[in-house]
């Protein structure tokens, strides 16, 4: 698993990586004991058996349990608040992006690495980062204004909608199956995300000793070009692994209170995939 927040929570985590040797483990077997009792438990009383059947079925919101539902309202609140926070960082703070930025990461590392989910921490995380690409969407905007005109490419509009449009693409090839995380993919996508991170800390420190456009020496013109498409390719790969692992939760029986940790870990990879279609985007301009 490639996103923190679904790599270190044993509800998330693949069972494949930490199953038994010995197979199944075995189920208790009942012995017979003292008047029509068992090892297990008392027998169950007909007239207590029938109400049972005649109740109606237990939900997993009933029993408590993690579900789909949990997941799209928490990822959608979260996102409206993402979004709102963007749009007023943008109109009368955009200078606060640094610290929007710095604040969201280190909200981002304590909340990966928490073993329960804390709401209150999750939401700070959202306004943070909220700030932050309120900001720098404003910076990579202003990057495109024509010095003829006055105007700039709506490139900030064209990334929201390529970003939703990927999303969709990605869920839909997850749910039709096209696309599988197998162990194959994981790796794969595991050392990707490894070379890509080297990649990228490479280029922030040759930003300090060679000139760029503002993106690093190593991302300028074709080769930048080919590196964000890249970018956008192992952030789409990511989104379907978090998929993957929300349906794992789901399917386990998670405790209902993860779905704030799903939700957290889309918003994670959503946040990394805008940016990284902001910046192709932002290049293509610059190339033109």
């Amino acid at each position: 698993m490639t996103n923190p927040v679904f790599t270190n929570s044993a509800v998330f985590g693949d069972p494949r990586k930490s199953g038994s040797r010995g197979g199944r483990a075995q189920q208790p077997t009942a012995q017979p004991g003292a008047y029509g009792a068992t090892a297990t438990g008392p027998v169950i009383e007909a007239q207590s058996l029938e109400q049972m059947y005649g109740a109606p079925a237990a939900t997993t919101r009933d029993t408590g349990r993690l579900t789909y539902d949990d997941v799209i309202i928490k990822t959608g609140g979260l996102l409206a608040l993402l979004v709102a926070v963007a749009a007023a960082t943008w109109n009368f703070a955009p200078g606060l992006w640094p610290a929007g930025a710095l604040v969201g990461l280190v909200l981002g590392l304590v909340n990966a690495f928490k073993r329960n989910p804390s709401p209150a921490l999750i939401t700070l995380y959202t306004v943070a980062q909220g700030v932050f690409l309120g900001g720098i969407s404003l910076a990579f905007q202003n990057m495109t204004i024509d010095g003829t005109t006055g105007s700039a490419e709506p490139i900030v509009f064209q990334a929201i909608v390529a970003t939703m449009a990927t999303f969709a693409a990605a869920l839909f090839l997850f749910k039709s199956g096209k696309v599988r995380v197998t162990p194959k993919f994981t790796r794969w996508l595991l050392i990707s995300m490894v070379g890509y991170l080297a990649f990228s800390l490479v280029n922030f420190g040759l930003s300090f000793f060679v000139d760029s456009a503002g993106f690093g020496p190593l991302r300028d013109g074709p080769f930048g070009i080919i590196i964000s498409l890249v970018a956008v390719g192992l952030a789409a790969a990511s989104l379907i692994m978090d998929f993957d692992a929300i349906k794992r939760g789901v399917e386990q029986g998670a405790p209902a209170k993860m779905a704030w940790s799903a939700a957290f870990g889309l918003i994670v990879t959503l946040v990394w995939l805008y940016l990284e279609i902001l910046r192709l985007l932002a290049i293509l301009r610059g190339s033109d």
